[in-house]
């Protein structure tokens, strides 16, 4: 399978516009609802890559954080994005592949972008979290603790694959099942909460 089609644009829009978009949920995901409701500094600066209609940050806006960026690579998603954002100066948007993006940022929230990218680009993805955090950043969300019957995107995985991949960079400060997915993922879903060494 061609790993560089699922850092395309046509490849996500046309999924969207063909209603191919199985892993939105319409709102925020509990897991990172709970841990956001737990923040205190509205100043972080907080990145979320690959997170289609982005829901976590509405919700992070509407709580009074200032420094949120979204990198989407779909340029169907960013053109709703923007215009849903138009009034903010909370919201940054980049139509942009997420292993060119440069910044540096407190937290980065993952919401099925680790899941969507194939399995050969993991450790550019922690290399590439490790590249965009400051010292002491954080990479929290949720990853799929399970496999799928057919291929993906979603890919899946396991707790010990991810704690080997993340492990030489990463302290692990959560790493455990969610005990409050929504009901379809229910015991499949892995929260994460870890820093960068």
């Amino acid at each position: 399978m061609n790993q560089e089609k699922f850092l395309d644009d046509g490849y996500w829009s046309r999924r969207y516009l063909n209603d191919e978009a199985s892993w939105d949920l319409g709102e925020i995901s509990t897991p990172l609802k709970s841990y956001i409701d737990q923040l205190t500094d509205k100043n972080l600066r907080i990145l979320i890559p690959g997170g289609g209609r982005n829901y976590e940050a509405d919700y992070l806006a509407a709580a009074g954080f200032t420094q949120i960026t979204v990198v989407e690579i779909s340029s169907i998603i960013v053109e709703q994005l923007q215009q849903r954002w138009a009034e903010s100066e909370s919201i940054q948007v980049f139509h942009e592949d997420f292993f060119k993006h440069e910044g540096q940022y407190d937290l980065i929230l993952e919401q099925t972008f680790f899941c969507a990218l194939h399995p050969s680009l993991r450790n550019d993805y922690v290399q590439k979290m490790k590249e965009l955090l400051a010292p002491k950043g954080k990479l929290v969300g949720v990853l799929f603790n399970r496999s799928f019957e057919k291929e993906g995107p979603p890919f899946g995985g396991y707790s010990e694959d991810y704690q080997n991949l993340f492990a030489p960079d990463f302290q692990f400060n959560v790493f455990e099942p969610c005990y409050n997915s929504i009901q379809p993922r229910e015991n499949s879903e892995l929260f994460i909460n870890i820093t960068k060494i």
